[in-house]
This record gives C-alpha cells, sequence and structure tokens, in this order.
C-alpha cells in the first residue's frame, strides 16, 4: 500500500512539474513577445525615413558622376553597420517575414541574454551579402522559420532606413557544431533557430530578390 502511494504521488509531482514548465514556456513566450514589440516601437522612430536608393541620386541638375549621391555601404561596403542603442542596448536594424507575421528589432551582437529578447546579428552585414541572423524558437520570435516556402520574401532595414529585400531559397537543418556551414556559402542572408528539442538548427537561407 505504501509503495503504491508513493508512485501516485511521484506521477502527480511529475505532472505538476510538466504543467509548470509548460506555464512557464508560456509566459516566457508572451514576456519575450512583449519586449519585442517595445523596443520595435522604441526603435521605428530612430530609423532614417529618406535614405539614399542604392542606385544613388542626383544632387543637382546634372546627372554626372561627380554630383550623384550614393549611400554610405555602396561606396564602403565593408563599413561597420551602423547601431542605434536603447536603454544601453545597440541594434542594427529590423528584419521582417510577412509570410510568418514577423516583425522584430536586431540586437547588433549575439549573446543569450540578447536572445530573450529578440533575435540578434550572429555574423556578417547586409552590405557584404553575408549576414547570419539567429532567434529563440518562440512563437513570438522565429519559431515560424519553420513553416516558410521556397519564394517567401525577407526583409531587413538598416539604421540608416536602407532596405535589403530576399527571397527564401532553401530550408535545411544543421547541427548545433556546424557553425563553418552555418556561416559560409553563397547566400545573402541566413536566418537560424533551434528545433524544439534543440538537437538542430532550422536554417533558412536567402537571396537578394
Amino acid at each position: 500500500m505504501k509503495k503504491g502511494n508513493a508512485f501516485i504521488l511521484l506521477g502527480l509531482l511529475l505532472i505538476a512539474a510538466a504543467l509548470a514548465l509548460t506555464g512557464f514556456n508560456l509566459w516566457d513566450n508572451l514576456r519575450a513577445g512583449k519586449a519585442a514589440r517595445d523596443m520595435l516601437e522604441q526603435l521605428e522612430p530612430l530609423v532614417c525615413d529618406d535614405p539614399v536608393p542604392p542606385t544613388g541620386q542626383s544632387t543637382g541638375d546634372s546627372d554626372s558622376p561627380d554630383e550623384i549621391e550614393y549611400p554610405d555601404y555602396v561606396l564602403n561596403p565593408w563599413m561597420d553597420m551602423p547601431v542605434k542603442k536603447i536603454n544601453g542596448e545597440s541594434y542594427v536594424g529590423i528584419v521582417s517575414v510577412p509570410a510568418i507575421s514577423c516583425e522584430l528589432p536586431v540586437y547588433s551582437q549575439w549573446t543569450y541574454e540578447n536572445m530573450k529578447n529578440g533575435p540578434c546579428r550572429y555574423t556578417g552585414t547586409a552590405y557584404l551579402d553575408d549576414m547570419v541572423i539567429c532567434g529563440h524558437n518562440n512563437n513570438m520570435h522565429f519559431g515560424g522559420l519553420r513553416n516558410l516556402s521556397q519564394g517567401d520574401e525577407v526583409l531587413f532595414t538598416d539604421m540608416d532606413g536602407n532596405i535589403f529585400r530576399y527571397r527564401v531559397l532553401e530550408i535545411e537543418t544543421l547541427e548545433p557544431e556546424a557553425i563553418t556551414e552555418m556561416t559560409t556559402g553563397d547566400w545573402d542572408l541566413t536566418l537560424f533557430t533551434c528545433t524544439y528539442t534543440g538537437a538542430a538548427r532550422v536554417t533558412v537561407r536567402c537571396a537578394k530578390s
């Protein structure tokens, strides 16, 4: 009898632990989503709303090359991406994936702490066509990446207001240790997140459109 009661108690404790974990995950999803939305509201007014188009624009009545203004990143693609700071945190831009109703601020540097609140630039830049952005797999961040299809649009807006447009070319699964494979290759933009188990990485490869 005592042994049976012990098993029942253990079962109840396991159920309670599972419910607590589920509740925490739901709460953390909502918290992360709110943090990202709040930061996006603060970041959007800081983005330049009159960027120079990548093809340049005339500064006068003549179209002489000497009088055409080009954005800084076209003249110097090796430049550092501009950042804006909010509450001491640096952001490099905004990523938008319309197919999964995703629009999020992007931290300039990757850390575990930053990823709790939003996606982060992992490596590269939009100017050299080698940027990699990582994010958590909760539903408020990059959890929807697994639902993307070839041809879906991805947008990245830097803090100077330059908009970079991409299309999804491929979705693959990589092992956590496959860092070289994640950060190299002929991809203009890569987005990635963990699978639900954390055993692999859902990796979305994009090309400029």
